[in-house]
């Protein structure tokens, strides 16, 4: 199937690698011109502006759109309409807002181009692990879209099944679901990284406890020289708090203990206080989150250990990088 991607960053150029891998034409555009030429010398077909880009994409055009959430996205969508006809389709893979999504895709329905919205989630390791992807838009055109999902996809792999599952049919076993409507897709992938930012928050705050441990406000007979690195790595190993969060935290602690080269700054992307404005309007009490959220901001204030670790689990998983202060 053939596919134009526009944003070539860290997602988004690894998306067109295992898009081709698996059989995909892709027709690719990028603000760098050397992002595309990369890909062009890996078998993509380059363009160099927008009209170029539509040109080069067979009627009905499929156009994933990978560059960050906001006015960046919103001009994109808005160029690319203006080039695309009926039919068509625009494709939304990054961390927009729900709402955002419902209200373009009522605006481009009008003119007859389909919207989808795709949750993503793999980071920079999804070129060889897969993406996981929650889905929003029409039916019909999900299901059109199908052999692109499915490849970039992380399949089945050596997760045993949910005892049950095997009496259902879909897709969530291979790694990609179709939400609802517009704007679902977004929702879910906002309250998955919500959640992250709750579950990224209990590890960081616990291994500050650890590095803590030997504190001369303690009483001696009740301080320990911990191994943190060592204790992560356990952890890995039949505990019930093993995950890939900590797969990466024991891989930065083993690298440095003391996680010398992380400032302790903590950023976030928008979908933690997305999260927490939908609570909000849900009346649904969130205090994990909530809590969360609000140790990055004050993490922009003062730095402990536990904003290392929380810097050094987004620099693995997602190539993010704080600011040095």
């Amino acid at each position: 199937m053939q596919l134009g991607m526009i944003g070539l960053g860290r997602m988004g150029a690894n998306m067109v690698r295992r898009l081709m891998r698996g059989g995909h034409e892709c027709v690719v555009l990028d603000l760098n011109a050397d992002n595309v030429k990369h890909l062009v010398g890996e078998g993509a077909t380059g363009s160099d502006s927008l009209e170029d880009f539509v040109a080069k994409l067979k009627p009905p055009r499929a156009v994933w759109i990978m560059v960050p959430a906001g006015s960046a996205t919103e001009k994109t969508v808005n160029d690319l309409a203006a080039s695309m006809e009926a039919g068509d389709i625009i494709i939304d893979g990054g961390n927009s807002y729900f709402k955002d999504d419902v209200r373009r895709a009522g605006l481009l329905r009008d003119r007859g181009i389909n919207y989808v919205d795709v949750g993503t989630s793999g980071g920079v390791w999804g070129l060889e692990r897969g993406y996981c992807m929650m889905i929003g838009g029409p039916e019909e055109t999900v299901r059109h879209l199908d052999p692109i999902f499915r490849t970039l996809a992380p399949g089945r792999g050596n997760i045993g099944r949910t005892p049950g599952r095997e009496k259902t049919s879909g897709t969530v076993e291979e790694g990609y679901l179709h939400c609802g409507p517009s704007g679902a897709g977004h929702f879910v992938k906002m309250i998955h990284n919500g959640i992250e930012y709750g579950l990224m928050q209990a590890y960081a705050e616990g291994f500050d406890i650890f590095h803590n441990a030997n504190s001369k406000d303690l009483p001696e007979e009740h301080r320990y020289d911990l191994n943190v690195a060592d204790i992560a790595e356990v952890w890995r190993r039949g505990s019930v708090v093993s995950s890939w969060l900590l797969d990466l935290t024991a891989t930065a602690l083993l690298e440095d203990p003391k996680l010398a080269n992380y400032s302790g700054y903590v950023q976030d992307s928008g979908e933690g206080r997305w999260t927490i404005m939908a609570a909000i309007e849900e009346a649904v009490p969130a205090e994990v989150l909530s809590a969360a959220l609000y140790t990055r901001f004050r993490s922009r204030q003062e730095h402990t250990f536990a904003e290392k670790i929380l810097s050094a689990m987004r620099q693995k998983f997602g190539g993010h990088l704080e600011p040095k202060t």
